[in-house]
Order: structure tokens, then sequence, then C-alpha cells
């Protein structure tokens, strides 16, 4: 081959080859920011081990159905107690939010609201009669700060116990010196609660707002638990993303 030839068809190809990289460079500054799919819900978006989770709930309360109040008792509290305690702001992102058991079990963790709540529903969902619990709100000395604990009343005019997850033990009121009740309540009424002193009853439990959006946000959950369940794995990503999970109605 004569060497202009060789000369021109190696300049050629230099060109040709500096030609395609430059355009390879501006087809890959130009190319639009890809949004890559959700991720392929499962057939109903909850995990394992929330499943597991929430079968050891429901198999406790058709279980102990029939066990005495005692043992209901013991088996609820420790049982509860086993979630983790998180703050609601810090769960949440809200300074005081009451979850509802559903809520409670699925993300394993809670303030001592969200764990009285639970105990106080599984007990009544296992039988228990709704007269002989109440929730009740107290300013706890050791911690220097509000409280709530679930209170049995074996009969109306007994010393209730105390079904807490500061002290993991069951004890009477008048054992927990480090408890100052407020006022307390259930389905049925308020009463101010002082310690030594007769409970005064103050009616309905209409005026406790979070108590209300509580019992509203359980009914959501009736009407569709396999749905709610899976969103609230999501609990700390917006209800939009969390969607992106779960699969459609």
């Amino acid at each position: 081959m004569p060497e202009y030839t060789k000369n021109i068809t190696l300049s050629t190809l230099h060109k040709i080859i500096s030609l395609t990289l430059i355009a390879l460079l501006v087809g890959c500054a130009s190319t639009p920011k890809v949004n890559l799919p959700p991720p392929a819900p499962k057939p109903d978006g909850i995990d394992q081990t929330t499943k597991a989770r929430i079968q050891a709930w429901k198999q406790l309360i058709d279980t102990g159905s029939n066990w005495s109040d005692a043992k209901k008792l013991i088996t609820v509290n420790d049982f509860i107690n086993e979630v983790r305690f998180v703050d609601d702001i810090d769960h949440w992102g809200k300074h005081d939010y009451w979850a509802t058991p559903l809520q409670t079990v699925v993300t394993n963790g809670g303030d001592c609201e969200d764990i009285s709540i639970a105990k106080f529903f599984t007990l009544t969902a296992m039988g228990m009669e709704e007269k002989k619990l109440r929730l009740t709100y107290v300013k706890s000395l050791s911690t220097n700060k509000p409280h709530m604990v679930v209170s049995y009343f074996k009969t109306p005019r007994s010393m209730p116990l105390a079904l807490d997850n500061l002290n993991l033990s069951i004890l009477p009121a008048s054992q927990r010196d480090d408890l100052v009740p407020v006022y307390s309540f259930n389905g049925v009424g308020l009463w101010i609660t002082k310690r030594g002193q007769m409970d005064t009853y103050l009616g309905g439990t209409e005026r406790i707002s979070l108590w209300q959006q509580l019992l509203n946000q359980m009914n959501v959950e009736a009407a569709n638990e396999p749905a709610m369940t899976c969103l609230y794995q999501y609990y700390d990503l917006p209800e939009s993303t969390a969607k992106n999970f779960c699969p459609s109605d």
C-alpha cells in the first residue's frame, strides 16, 4: 500500500473514532434521568417476620380465651412487654400519638401508651370484661414523666393491679409508690383517680380526642386488615411511598 494511502486511512480512522467517542459522550450527558420502577410487591406485601409476630399475637388471643383472669394478665403483660420502647417523636414523628394494637405489633415498637393500649385490647379480645380494665394515667416518680399503665379491678371496689412496662411484675397499686395516679378510663367512662381515695366518675370518653382517633383507626383497620398491615410495615415512609411496596386494592 502506498505510504500516502496508509496515512489517509489512519487519519480517517482516527477521525471516525474521535467523532464516535464525542457522540457517545454527548449522548450520555443528555440522557434523561431514568426513574426506576417501584419494587415488585409480594402477593400480600407482608414479610414473614411480621406475619409470624401477628400470628403469635392472634394465637395468644385464641388460646387464652378460656384462661383464668390471672393467667391472662400474666401472659399478656409478658408478651406485650417484649415490644421495644420507642418515643412517639422517633416512631411516628409526632409528640403524642396513640397507636392501635395492630400498629404496635406490626412495627414492634411503641411508648408506654401504645404498650398499655395493646395490653388493654388484647385482654378484652380474650374475653375479659372491659369493666375490669382501665387505662390509667400516672406520674412516674422514677422517671419524673407522665406514664400509662393498665389497671385491673377484680371487683369494682378492689385494689387494682398495675400492668406496667417499667416494673415488669404485676403488683397492687398500693405497692407502686413510684406511681401517682391522675385519671383513668376505658370504653365506658372516665374517672379522676387519686391515691387512697375513691375514684370520681366524670362521664364518657368523648373528650379524650386521642382515644376517639384510636377507635376510628381501629375501625379503618377492621375494614381491610391485610392492606393496613402492609402499610404499617413502612410507617417511617410517606404513605404515597409505602403504597409502592403493597398490593393495590
